[in-house]
C-alpha cells in the first residue's frame, strides 16, 4: 500500500516532479505532462493520482478525474467526460461549509485509492475505484463540534435543466420566509426544503441531462437521525448554481439525538446519457467487501453485524405499508413489511438492543425490544399488532390513523410548497360530519391563520345520554401550538404542549414530528339534548408562543374522532 501526505512547507514536492500512486514505489514524472492528460481526457491515463502541488488529482481510468485540495480536503474539481461540473460563486464541494485546514493524506490499495482528511474530531474519507465513475465518501462525526453533518456537492449554474421544487431563479422571484422559500412571480413557491421525499423513499437523487447523470445516492443512514419518514434538503437548484446533499444530521426538525461515529459510503455517481445510476450502489444492495481492508475509522465488516427476521404481523390493515424501524443511541434501521404476510427481514445491524417500533403509514402501533448479535439472526415469531387507534369504535371520525395529514386539504401539496403557494386551497371553512369530505378538512390549523375551525355533528338520543371521548391526533406541532377543543358551551383544559422540534416545520415541508394523541373528557352535559340540533365542536390553537401568519402556532392533523 502507497500512502503519501500532503506536504509540509518545509518539505514540498517540486512543481515539475511528483508521485502517481503506482504501487508502493510510485513513478516520478513531469507534472505538466500527466495534468494535461488528466484534465484533457479521463480516459486518456490510466488509474492512479497524483500531485500538482495544491491537489491530489485522482485519475479513475475510466470518465472521471477529480481533485481533493491537500489543505482542507475540499474537492477542487469533478472532470467528467472532458466537462467540469465543480464549483460556483468559487465554491467547492464539501462537508460541512468546508471544514479549513485540516491533514489531508492519501493512499492506494490495489484498485482503491483512498484520501483521508481529519480536521478535529472528524474524519472524512473519498475513494475511487479502477474504472469507475464513482467518488465514495463516508463520514466520521465523533461528537457536536460541528452543528450539522452533510457533504455538499457544488455544482456549475446551467449545467442541468431543473425546474422542480428545489429549483428558484432570485432574478425574478422574492424571498417570502427566512431568506430560503421563495415565490416565482405566478405565486407558486420554491425552497431547497421541498423535495417531497422521506429518506425511505428514494436511492439517488441528482439531475440529468442529454449527456450526463450526476447522482448522490444516499448511504443507508445508519448513524443519522429522524428515522425513516425524515425529510431534509436533498438539492437545490438556481441561476447562481447547484447543490447536492447527503445529510446526516440536520438541526431542523429532529424528532432524535444526535448519532456519532462513521456513516457512508455515500456515492456520488457520474453515468452516460443520463441514465440513472447503478442498482449496484443502493444502500440496500451495495457490496462493501473492497472497504474491509481499507482502515477506515468506525468502520464495521459485513461479519460483524447481524440480523432480525419477523415471521409476520397479525391485525393489519390491508390498505397501509408497514414499516417496522429499529433505533437505539448509536444506529437506527427500517424494512418494510411483506404486504401478503407482514414477515420482514432487516439485516446488516451493527450489534446491540434496539427498540423495535412497527409503524402503520408513519403511526407506530406496536413496540418492542430486540437485540442483535454479530454474525447471528434474531428470529422473532408473528407479533400481533394491538395499538392501533383506528380499532377503537368511533361515533364519527375525520381522516384515518396513519400517522400522517393524508387526504386532508393540501396535505399532497405541502411537503413540496409552502402553505401561502397560490396552489393551496383556502385554509378556512368549516367542516360537517356526514356530509364534508376529509378533503374539506385543512391539514394544517394556525393561530393566525385559519384558528377556530368549526365541525358540525349530530348525536342520537342514547349518545347524547353519556360521556364520551374526544382524540385529536397530531403528527407535530409549532411554536408550542395545541388544540383547545370546546363543544357547545363546555371547553376543555388546554393541553400540556407537546414535545416536538423547536424548529420550523410546516413551511419547509414537513408535517413530520413526535405523533401524539390528545384525549379529552366530554361530559354528557356538553351535548345537545334534541338530536335533530348540530353539536358545533370548536378547535382553536393556544399557545404561549406568538408569530404570525404561517410561523405563528400551529399544528399538523392526524385524524380526530369521537369514540362510542
Amino acid at each position: 500500500m502507497a500512502e503519501h501526505k500532503s506536504p509540509s512547507p518545509l518539505r514540498r514536492l517540486g512543481r515539475r516532479r511528483f508521485i502517481v500512486g503506482a504501487g508502493a514505489a510510485g513513478i516520478a514524472v513531469s507534472a505538466g505532462a500527466v495534468i494535461e492528460g488528466l484534465a484533457s481526457s479521463a480516459g486518456a491515463a490510466t488509474f492512479g493520482y497524483a500531485d500538482d502541488g495544491k491537489n491530489y488529482v485522482i485519475n479513475t481510468g475510466a470518465d472521471l478525474v477529480l481533485k481533493v485540495s491537500h489543505v482542507n480536503g475540499d474537492m477542487t474539481s469533478l472532470v467528467y467526460k472532458g466537462k467540469e461540473y465543480q464549483g460556483y460563486n468559487g465554491q467547492n464541494s464539501h462537508v460541512e461549509s468546508g471544514l479549513g485546514a485540516s491533514t489531508v493524506s492519501i493512499t492506494q490499495t490495489g484498485s482503491t485509492i483512498l484520501v483521508k482528511v481529519v480536521h478535529g474530531t472528524l474524519t472524512h474519507y473519498y475513494a475511487a475505484r479502477s474504472g469507475e465513475n464513482n467518488v465514495y465518501m463516508w463520514t466520521n462525526k465523533a461528537d457536536a463540534s460541528f452543528t450539522a453533518t452533510r457533504y455538499i456537492v457544488r455544482v456549475k449554474p446551467g449545467t442541468f435543466p431543473n425546474a422542480d421544487p428545489d429549483a428558484w431563479d432570485s432574478t425574478t422571484d422574492k424571498i417570502i420566509e427566512a431568506g430560503d422559500v421563495w415565490s416565482k412571480p405566478d405565486g407558486s413557491t420554491r425552497s431547497k426544503h421541498y423535495s417531497g421525499l422521506r429518506v425511505m423513499d428514494y436511492d439517488y437523487i441528482g439531475w440529468k441531462n442529454s449527456a450526463a447523470g450526476m447522482w448522490m445516492v444516499r448511504s443507508n443512514h445508519e448513524k443519522a437521525s429522524g428515522g425513516p419518514f425524515y425529510r431534509s434538503l436533498l438539492r437545490h437548484y438556481n441561476d447562481g448554481g447547484a447543490g447536492l446533499y447527503e445529510i446526516l444530521h440536520y438541526g431542523e426538525n429532529q424528532t432524535e439525538a444526535e448519532r456519532f461515529g462513521l456513516q457512508g459510503p455515500y456515492v456520488l455517481a457520474f453515468t452516460p446519457g443520463g441514465a440513472a445510476p447503478s442498482a449496484k450502489l443502493y444502500a440496500r444492495n451495495i457490496d462493501t467487501s473492497w472497504v474491509d481492508g481499507l482502515g477506515l475509522k468506525g468502520w464495521t465488516a459485513k461479519s460483524g453485524r447481524g440480523r432480525v427476521a419477523g415471521v409476520g404481523l397479525s391485525g393489519r390493515d390491508g390498505a397501509y405499508t408497514y414499516t417496522v424501524g429499529f433505533a437505539n443511541a448509536d444506529a437506527q434501521y427500517w424494512t418494510v413489511a411483506n404486504a401478503t404476510t407482514g414477515g420482514f427481514s432487516c439485516a446488516g445491524m451493527l450489534p446491540g438492543t434496539y427498540t423495535m417500533t412497527v409503524y402503520k403509514g408513519e403511526l407506530a402501533v406496536h413496540t418492542a425490544a430486540v437485540t442483535v448479535t454479530a454474525g447471528g439472526t434474531t428470529t422473532l415469531h408473528t407479533m400481533a399488532i394491538a395499538n392501533d387507534p383506528a380499532a377503537a369504535g368511533a361515533i364519527w371520525r375525520i381522516g384515518d390513523w396513519n400517522g400522517t395529514p393524508a387526504g386532508f386539504k393540501n396535505a399532497e401539496l405541502l411537503t413540496r410548497a409552502h402553505p401561502s403557494d397560490k396552489r393551496a386551497a383556502v385554509w378556512t371553512g368549516d367542516y360537517t360530519v356526514g356530509s364534508s369530505s376529509a378533503g374539506s378538512f385543512p391539514c394544517y390549523l394556525w393561530k393566525d391563520v385559519n384558528n377556530g375551525l368549526l365541525v358540525y355533528f349530530k348525536l342520537t338520543a342514547a349518545q347524547a345520554a353519556a360521556a364520551h371521548t374526544l382524540r385529536i391526533g397530531l403528527t407535530t406541532n409549532f411554536a408550542g401550538g395545541r388544540i383547545q377543543a370546546s363543544v357547545n358551551d363546555w371547553t376543555s383544559r388546554i393541553p400540556a404542549a407537546p414535545t416536538e422540534p423547536n424548529t420550523r416545520t410546516l413551511t419547509v415541508g414537513s408535517y413530520r414530528g413526535n405523533n401524539v394523541t390528545l384525549t379529552y373528557s366530554v361530559p354528557a352535559s356538553a351535548w345537545q339534548s334534541d338530536p335533530g340540533q348540530y353539536n358545533v365542536l370548536k378547535l382553536t390553537v393556544v399557545s404561549g408562543t406568538s408569530g404570525s401568519a404561517y410561523l405563528s402556532p400551529g399544528v399538523s392533523f392526524d385524524a380526530i374522532d369521537l369514540l362510542a
